[in-house]
């Protein structure tokens, strides 16, 4: 069995625009069992850089918040790097895409997909 943690609602926080976003593409996808995931990488202009995908799986170790039924999971590693943070999603002049307001994050790249602590 996977060891999986739910998160405190102020651990990292789940918007309800990226929830309903997340929502509508598993009905286009028609795949109920798929969650986002949220992950960090090395790299970027920053350093470091916020990654996201589909999952449908739990892998050990992961923490997850649910909103309006559907889920965010995190790994371990990238959740030391989000624990305040705000995982939205917006539809700007810049186009439609999941952002993270990051608490932690001392700079950031100027398109904010990138950061350093």
């Amino acid at each position: 069995m996977e060891a999986t943690q739910t998160l405190d609602t102020a651990d990292i926080i789940f918007s309800d625009n990226a929830a309903k976003r997340v929502s509508e593409l598993l009905t286009e996808e028609k795949n109920d069992n798929l969650k986002l995931r949220v992950y960090i990488t090395g790299g970027g202009c920053s350093g470091f850089s916020y990654g996201f995908s589909f999952d449908e799986k739990h892998k050990e170790g992961d923490s997850s918040v649910e909103n309006q039924g559907v889920k965010l999971v995190v790994d371990p590693m990238s959740y030391q790097y989000l624990i305040g943070a705000t995982v939205d999603y917006l539809e700007d002049l810049q186009g439609a895409r999941f952002i993270i307001h990051n608490p932690n994050a001392k700079t950031t790249c100027g398109c904010g997909s990138s950061f350093s602590v």
